[in-house]
């Protein structure tokens, strides 16, 4: 399967959060401005955002430093993907999960706009990744205070995070393009693939009604590792037809 891959869409849920939540301006999907936002909050510069140009083929996955700790994929919300969210969905329990015996810190958004800090949260308290939180961060007060409370209380916690809130907008208006503007409605979405240390391949999207385990993964592949891309992303994509208009980036090792 070929992919197309746009420039830096910018993304938002579109349906979830009520038109009187919190609302942020959408984010570019950009990979300097991602990592800078992580490493304001207080992600380790060794870790950085890169575009994956292609998730078929090798000489193009080539380019992104191993171990690939979390993928990001951007696509358009079509009536293909609500159908399949809400059909899943429709099985599933509503998600209680807490405390360190969770297996993967999840975020339900309530924040419109939110889609792209959500799918970056869930990127870097996951897995490996969150090995390289400094201590005392914004991050690292956020992920220590969101592990023992519910998902309601997390979002709330989210909501009302001045730094969190503060360290997106001055991220999110020095895009390519011209920002749009907290309230406009922006058709595209992220969701985010980790692999945490007992395998699992964890699909993280905060419009969802909890993670999704999509698999178990060999223990030297890395999310862009084969199996990964066909449990994960690549299944993803199947599902939504013949509209490939996607973009993906990785969080992986630092290239400076």
């Amino acid at each position: 399967m070929a992919s197309t891959i746009d420039n830096h869409p910018t993304t938002t849920a579109t349906a979830d959060p009520s038109a009187g939540s919190p609302a942020f301006i959408p984010l570019e999907a950009n990979p300097e401005l991602m990592t800078s936002l992580l490493h304001t909050l207080g992600l380790s510069q060794a870790l950085q955002i890169h575009d994956v140009y292609s998730l078929t083929e090798p000489d193009l996955l080539a380019f992104i430093p191993r171990p690939a700790l979390a993928l990001l994929l951007v696509f358009p919300v079509s009536a293909a993907y609500e159908s399949h969210r809400l059909s899943e969905d429709s099985l599933a329990e509503p998600y209680s999960g807490k405390g360190p015996d969770e297996p993967v810190l999840w975020f339900r958004q309530t924040i419109r706009n939110a889609c792209g800090m959500m799918g970056l949260l869930h990127a870097a308290a996951n897995g490996p990744a969150r090995g390289f939180v400094t201590e005392g961060s914004e991050l690292d007060a956020l992920i220590r205070k969101a592990e023992p409370l519910g998902p309601e209380e997390r979002s709330r916690l989210l909501e009302k995070s001045d730094g969190l809130a503060q360290a997106h907008k001055d991220v999110a208006v020095k895009g390519d393009t011209a920002a749009p503007e907290a309230t406009d409605d922006v058709d595209l979405h992220y969701v985010c693939f980790v692999k945490t240390e007992d395998g699992g391949l964890w699909e993280l999207d905060g419009r969802r009604k909890g993670p999704i385990k999509r698999g178990e993964l060999p223990g030297g592949e890395d999310v862009l590792g084969p199996n990964a891309l066909a449990l994960g992303p690549l299944k993803f994509l199947e599902r939504e037809g013949g509209d490939l208009r996607f973009s993906c980036v990785a969080l992986a090792g630092s290239l400076d």
